[in-house]
């Protein structure tokens, strides 16, 4: 009897020493994996870890300098899925509730509104994000933040200069002739812009524009901005209509002698000065309802919008600063002051199929 009482003893005491030895070993970490555009496996970090994940839609080159900002001010680490805006959209709807994406950083107004259509948002509540973004870059329901403005005025050169335009409504002027070189109907940037006008412009008026500027194409649109400027430099057209940006990248890489000397060949034109003030749109962000690490997405969301981050998108990534009273980059400043368009930019969304019908009827390819 005692000893099988001391049999029963010991059997306890070493399943006791084995729960207690399990307890004490360190947990790995629960991480997911995501296979990358190029194949590769990006670890993507879960509520457990000091990390976010960013889901994209700007080049790594432009946004690294930022985050490795917030990664050392923060100590939050920042895992980036980059891609195409829209790739994007449909890999976190394929995703469903399992996508481990926290942030969604794209490009344009448009295309923030079908992230917000597409119901994978969240709403934003920060106080910090209201007092550095004016309310116009800010989405209605609070479903996403705009962090860097774009503009997207018309630009000449010599002999375009000489052509009087001084608004958008002017491309469309029968006396220009075939001067112009711009983007297809389905870039989302044109498509913006004249979402942007049908908030002002009665729907009638602006497809008869549309189609006085398409009547003035120099040639079948083709391209992305950085090929107008190059058309044009190269005499195939003497206006164009391209984001500020583009033009400053060339101009600030000298190494790239041929896209400087074809930008330096290009004058900004602020159109619309004297009324609605010229077409701005942004690259913003937005929290995903799904997120694992909100609280991380919204600190960086914050961050980017602070005075240092908005420093960095104006020397770095030659955008606009959102936040006021922003040193400019010396190229940025050579172009003046302009009045901007002031409308909230929820409404190029609203208005983005409107858009498109009628840049398809007006023929605009």
């Amino acid at each position: 009897m005692t000893k099988l009482i001391n049999t029963i003893l010991k059997s306890t005491l070493f399943g006791i020493f084995f729960v207690s030895l399990v307890a004490c070993q360190p947990q790995e970490q629960s991480t997911q994996k995501s296979i990358d555009q190029d194949g590769s496996e990006a670890i993507l970090a879960t509520e457990s870890q000091k990390e976010v994940n960013l889901y994209s839609a700007r080049k790594e080159a432009l946004i690294k300098p930022l985050l490795k900002q917030f990664s050392e001010d923060t100590g939050i680490k920042v895992n980036v899925i980059s891609s195409k805006a829209d790739a994007l959209l449909k890999r976190i709807q394929s995703e469903g509730n399992n996508s481990p994406a926290d942030v969604l950083l794209t490009t344009d107004a448009g295309r923030l509104y079908r992230a917000k259509s597409a119901g994978i948002l969240t709403a934003i509540d920060s106080e910090v994000i209201n007092t550095n973004v004016p309310s116009q870059y800010l989405d209605e329901d609070n479903m996403w933040v705009g962090l860097s403005i774009r503009v997207r005025p018309i630009m000449v050169t010599d002999k375009g200069a000489s052509l009087g335009i001084d608004s958008y409504e002017d491309l469309a002027k029968p006396e220009l002739g075939k001067s112009i070189c711009i983007r297809s109907s389905g870039n989302i940037y044109n498509q913006s812009l004249v979402a942007g006008m049908l908030n002002t412009v009665d729907e009638t008026a602006v497809e008869s524009w549309a189609q006085g500027v398409v009547a003035n194409m120099a040639r079948s649109p083709q391209g992305g901005d950085r090929d107008q400027v190059r058309a044009a430099a190269a005499g195939q057209c003497s206006v164009i209509v391209a984001n500020t940006y583009y033009l400053a990248s060339m101009l600030a890489d000298q190494s790239n002698e041929t896209d400087y000397q074809a930008a330096s060949k290009l004058k900004v034109i602020w159109p619309n000065q004297t009324d609605r003030g010229a077409h701005v749109n942004i690259s913003g962000a937005g929290i995903l309802k799904t997120a694992p690490n909100k609280e991380n997405g919204l600190k960086l969301i914050e961050f980017l919008s602070s005075k240092k981050a908005q420093e960095l998108y104006a020397n770095v990534n030659f955008e606009y600063p959102v936040m006021e009273n922003i040193e400019l980059n010396p190229i940025l400043s050579a172009w003046g002051e302009f009045k901007a368009d002031q409308t909230n930019l929820s409404v190029l969304g609203e208005n983005n199929a409107r858009a498109v019908m009628v840049m398809d009827r007006a023929g605009w390819k």
